[in-house]
């Protein structure tokens, strides 16, 4: 364990962020409806999946689990049915002992996996696209924090995931001075092209963190948006959205949980209001 899990832990346990994603739920919406192979809509990596955590600032050197977990429904519009997606997403991280421009070096693995339905039936569940990424993280002083990240989403053969590869590029900046954790993650991929795989739009994330520990307690709110970037056909519908909420968490030095919930403000094209519960444990060794 970490000599300090109490404070250090809670000022840099963002670098775990930077684990595998999964689809938007409009994406999910389309598979779901249509019964089609990988949809041509959404984010790879999940919009709010970072929310709460520190990314900018880098890790103690050691090995992390972190299972972040998700469930909610995105309500259907002018008669459509509803949509339910549920999203495990684990992951180990090893922050190392070496350093490359003054950045600590952080490797990162995961395999998420999802279930969704329509109507709450009809379900249908899998593993999603599996991310392996490097991190560099910055301490920069006075409480502020820069990291970067280059990964790869590698392409699966199943209906729920995209079957082709996708680089996955994140910017994090974050303060965590006065124990604040004020966070802004960037996130943007960009999908391989082939006439043998389905093409997808390119995508930005913003993942947002305002929160504050009271002792082992942390809260605050939280929010998130995500862009598509491009047509990649000429009926396609870019989509849009942006989601608010509130993070409750508490350390028990050894093991870390927090909660936080979600519903969108705004949305473009994704079909509906999705309304999100998120679940997170932190076991850092």
């Amino acid at each position: 364990m970490l000599n300090d899990p109490g404070s250090k832990l809670r000022k840099s346990i963002g670098s775990l962020a930077l684990k595998g994603g999964v689809a938007a739920a409009a994406c999910v919406t389309a598979l779901c409806v249509t019964a089609a192979s990988p949809a041509l809509a959404g984010s790879v990596t999940q919009p709010g999946e970072t929310v709460g955590l520190a990314v900018g600032a880098p890790l103690p050197e050691g090995i992390y689990f972190v299972d972040t977990f998700d469930w909610g429904v995105r309500e259907g519009q002018n008669g459509a049915p509803d949509t339910t997606l549920a999203v495990n997403i684990p992951v180990v991280a090893w922050s190392t002992p070496a350093k490359v421009l003054g950045g600590r070096v952080q490797l990162l693995a995961a395999l998420p996996a999802l279930a969704v339905g329509v109507q709450d039936s009809n379900f249908t569940s899998g593993i999603y696209n599996p991310l392996l990424a490097g991190q560099l993280a910055w301490d920069l002083g006075n409480g502020l924090g820069v990291s970067y990240l280059l990964g790869v989403y590698l392409p699966v053969g199943n209906k729920l995931g995209f079957d082709s590869t996708s680089i996955n590029q994140r910017v994090g900046i974050s303060y965590t001075a006065d124990d604040w954790n004020l966070t802004a993650n960037t996130i943007y991929g960009i999908h391989t092209r082939s006439a043998s795989r389905t093409i997808n739009p390119d995508f930005l994330n913003l993942d947002v963190t305002a929160t504050k520990n009271f002792g082992k307690w942390t809260v605050g709110p939280v929010g998130f948006a995500s862009w598509d970037l491009n047509k990649p056909t000429s009926t396609y519908k870019k989509q849009e959205q942006v989601a608010l909420g509130a993070l409750v968490g508490y350390n028990f030095e050894k093991v870390i949980l927090q909660g936080y919930l979600t519903r969108t403000v705004h949305e473009e094209n994704y079909g509906g209001t999705d309304t999100r519960a998120w679940g997170r444990l932190i076991v850092p060794f």
